[in-house]
C-alpha cells in the first residue's frame, strides 16, 4: 500500500497536516493549513471531526497558540473541527459564513456542516493577521455560495480551498453550486498574481494561472459537449454522462451528474436549452 505523507512544510511560513478522509471525492485527504512562525497562527480548514486529526493540528502547533480557525466554506469535510478545535483552544472560528441546505447531490462527505457557527463572517477583501502572516479573504463562489479562498501575500499564496485543485476539477452541484458563479470566481483568481495555490485536497499548485486558464478551457468545452449531445437528439443527463465521461470511475458519475446539470441550468438562463431536470432539449 503507499504511504502517504501526512505532514509537509511548503513554506517557511506555512505546514499543512493532512486529516485521515481519503475517497474518490477527497483524494488523499482534506489537507488543514497552519500558517505563521510566530506565536499566533492561523488554522486553515481543519477538517473532519476526527479527534486523531485534531490531536495532530494540535501537535504541529506545537507551544504556540491559535489566534484563528479560518473555513473556505461548510462541506463535512472541511469546518466541523473548527468547534472542536475553539473548545481546546479557545480560538475564535472566522471566515465564511454558514450556510447549511439540503444539498442534492451524491456525496455523503460533501454534505453541509449544520452546526458551523463563526464568530466572525469575512467578506471579500477582509483580512485577518498575526505577527507575522495576513490573510485576505477571496469570495469565490460557485463550489458552493459561501466559499472564500485566502491570500497569503507574505508568502505569495493562494489557499484555494475546493475552488481550484490539482488533482481534479470541482463538483458544482446544484442547487447552491453554482456554474456561472464558479466560471465568474475562475476569472476572478485568472487576475491575480499569487505564484502558488494550496489547495484543501492534493498536491500544492507551482503553475495555477496556468492551471486555471485550463479549467475555464476544460468547462467550455463540456459546454460544447452538452449542445451537441442535446444536438444529437439526446436529453438524459445520466445518459449524457455515459457518453463524456466513458473511462471515468462510475462512482464518480453521479456527481458529474451534478456538474452537468449546473451547465445546463447555465445555458437555460443564458436562453441556449430549455428543460426542467429530468428531460433538456435545445431552445428553439
Amino acid at each position: 500500500m503507499e504511504t502517504i505523507e501526512r505532514f509537509e512544510q511548503p513554506h517557511p511560513l506555512v505546514r499543512r497536516v493532512l486529516a485521515p478522509n481519503p475517497s474518490p471525492f477527497t483524494y488523499t485527504g482534506t489537507w488543514t493549513h497552519i500558517v505563521g512562525a510566530g506565536e499566533g497562527l492561523a488554522v486553515i480548514d481543519p477538517g473532519p471531526d476526527d479527534a486523531d486529526h485534531i490531536a495532530r493540528i494540535i501537535g504541529a502547533v506545537g507551544d504556540a497558540s491559535i489566534a484563528a480557525i479560518v473555513c473556505t466554506h461548510t462541506h463535512r469535510d472541511h469546518s466541523p473541527a473548527a468547534r472542536a478545535l475553539a473548545e481546546k483552544t479557545g480560538a475564535p472560528i472566522v471566515g465564511c459564513a454558514p450556510l447549511a441546505i439540503e444539498d442534492l447531490g451524491p456525496r455523503a462527505d460533501a454534505a453541509f456542516d449544520f452546526d458551523y457557527t463563526p464568530d466572525r463572517i469575512l467578506a471579500d477583501g477582509e483580512w485577518i493577521a498575526g505577527d507575522d502572516w495576513t490573510l485576505e479573504a477571496v469570495e469565490t463562489p460557485g463550489h458552493t455560495s459561501n466559499h472564500l479562498c485566502f491570500a497569503l501575500p507574505e508568502a505569495d499564496i493562494l489557499f484555494s480551498g475546493d475552488h481550484v485543485m490539482g488533482w481534479s476539477t470541482s463538483i458544482v452541484s446544484p442547487p447552491d453550486g453554482d456554474m456561472a458563479a464558479y466560471m465568474a470566481s475562475l476569472d476572478k483568481l485568472l487576475a491575480r498574481e499569487e505564484a502558488l495555490y494550496l489547495p484543501a485536497h492534493g498536491p500544492a499548485i507551482e503553475n495555477p494561472r496556468k492551471l486555471v486558464r485550463g479549467m475555464l478551457m476544460h468547462r467550455r468545452q463540456r459546454e460544447r459537449q452538452i449542445l451537441r449531445q442535446l444536438e444529437q437528439g439526446e436529453g438524459s443527463v445520466p445518459e449524457m454522462v455515459k457518453a463524456m465521461y466513458r473511462g471515468v470511475d462510475p462512482r464518480l458519475h453521479p456527481a458529474a451528474e451534478r456538474s452537468v446539470l449546473a451547465h445546463l441550468i447555465d445555458l437555460r438562463a443564458r436562453g441556449l436549452v430549455m428543460g426542467d431536470g429530468a428531460e433538456w432539449r435545445l431552445a428553439a
